[in-house]
């Protein structure tokens, strides 16, 4: 008699001819609803699309292929989590091809706005096109194992001109790195917006060196904001957004309460769905959101991280006529 087979876990595909990233972790069907109720027109501030594939294919050049995580997808959990709106930063399976980003904007109709990757070449009738899509930034990723390194000189070229269109410079990298790249990031001439804190190692003291320097460089430069998101990236002990855990990540809150509670306006939040590249757990998004009420414990703080502050920085034209500017 045959032993039954183990039935297998069903995948999300990835279209078009491409093969997914052996390993690869595909985002959680079914998230929770959050217990924590977002203040109205709150927004996720940092999420990405990945093709589909077969629709918008992957850059040759990426580090991973992933499963397709469409624009319909992440604006269905927009609504399930109570978000009234998103950010949708370029991903870089995608390379400088930006128009599933794009794409996603266009499709939102108003309620997202996008970061892009671009190179020198990029025209200005491309940036003028892009800015009429709804894309207020470009992202620079430091992050060695996801990119090829782009020289600085180009990655200046390129801040000096989004500066004109009032765009500003997202900068990726690791806490290791900050040294070496401060001269550069203190010389961007636009707003510079950090992801995820500049991955600290929180297995290292809050009041360390590597931390307080993260926190000198927001202080000394007033231009400088920073996403205090990503818990499941930067986690060492836990305990994961996962299977009803509403108090998730507890070694990660103190670090971005810190600089939620130092910088409260300069500071942004987004879920990362739909989490690439993640090899340890993939979280409910449900469960994440409720993370945000142990880093940004008042409802003024949670106003600002999720309301006012992205709104200032992506919807500017809607804050100043809403103050009467």
């Amino acid at each position: 008699m045959s032993t039954p087979t183990k039935p297998t876990k069903p995948t999300k595909p990835t279209t078009g001819d491409f093969t997914k990233t052996a390993g690869w972790m595909d985002w959680y069907t079914g998230p929770s609803k959050p217990t924590f109720q977002l203040p109205a027109g709150a927004v996720d501030a940092h999420c990405h699309v990945f093709g589909p594939g077969a629709e918008f294919p992957y850059a040759p050049e990426r580090k991973y292929t992933p499963c397709d995580a469409s624009k319909h997808a992440l604006y269905a959990l927009r609504d399930h989590l109570g978000f009234a709106r998103n950010v949708v930063v370029q991903a870089t399976c995608h390379g400088a091809d930006n128009r599933a980003m794009v794409d996603a904007c266009v499709s939102s109709g108003g309620k997202a706005r996008g970061v892009a990757t671009v190179r020198r070449s990029v025209t200005d009738e491309e940036l003028q096109a892009m800015h009429a899509a709804g894309v207020r930034g470009v992202r620079f990723n430091f992050v060695k194992r996801l990119v090829d390194f782009t020289p600085k000189d180009e990655l200046m070229e390129i801040a000096a001109r989004i500066g004109k269109l009032g765009w500003h410079a997202v900068i990726y990298f690791e806490a290791v790195d900050l040294p070496e790249l401060w001269e550069f990031f203190t010389a961007l001439p636009t707003t510079v917006v950090v992801d995820h804190m500049g991955r600290p190692d929180v297995s290292k003291p809050i009041d360390g060196p590597e931390f307080e320097l993260f926190l000198k460089f927001m202080r000394q430069h007033p231009n400088v904001w920073s996403k205090v998101s990503c818990p499941e990236r930067l986690s060492v002990t836990g305990p994961k957004a996962l299977d009803g855990e509403r108090n998730a990540y507890t070694d990660v809150v103190p670090f971005a309460r810190r600089v939620v509670e130092e910088f409260p306006d300069r500071v942004l939040w987004g879920t990362d769905w739909p989490h690439p590249n993640l090899k340890d757990h993939m979280p409910d998004d449900g469960l994440l959101v409720d993370v945000i009420p142990h880093i940004a414990p008042t409802a003024e703080l949670q106003r600002k991280l999720l309301v006012d502050n992205p709104m200032r920085l992506y919807w500017p034209d809607e804050v100043n006529a809403t103050q009467g500017a």
